[in-house]
């Protein structure tokens, strides 16, 4: 059994990192925390929806968006962007006329695609009980 000291952390306690593996690690609570920029571009509406659409095939552009129903151009070149900045996402410029660019997830984002599609699958789970919930609530 753990010490009084031990049970009082929990799995999450940060106390006994050095800084450097602190800053390493992140702390999603702490608002400085590097961590949070790339769950905000996981976790954006867009962003779940291109990690899921890319864990299936490699599309270009134009298939994402028609796949992606409601992304307007601009949103969907910035989530890209930020999913390919993040490692998320590989971007391939192919040699052939016309140019076009086909992308892809990277190893680091087919793990993020599982992640999000089980949140995503939870929600398509429960979305019935969610909206009983709302509308019993008046909204």
């Amino acid at each position: 059994m753990k010490d009084n000291e031990d049970a009082q952390s929990g799995p999450n306690d940060n106390s006994r990192l050095s800084l450097a593996q602190q800053m390493r690690r992140g702390d999603l609570m702490s608002a400085n925390c590097p961590s949070r920029d790339v769950l905000r571009h996981m976790t954006s509406r867009w962003g779940v929806l291109v990690l899921i659409s890319l864990s299936q095939r490699t599309s270009r552009f134009s298939e994402l968006r028609r796949a992606i129903g409601g992304v307007s151009e601009k949103m969907l070149a910035q989530t890209l962007q930020c999913l390919e900045e993040d490692g998320l996402v590989i971007r391939r410029s192919l040699q052939v006329m016309p140019p076009h660019v086909e992308y892809s997830l990277s190893g680091l984002g087919r793990e993020a695609a599982q992640r999000v599609e089980g949140l995503a699958d939870w929600i398509e789970d429960n979305i019935g009980h969610i909206q009983a919930i709302r509308q019993k609530a008046g909204n």
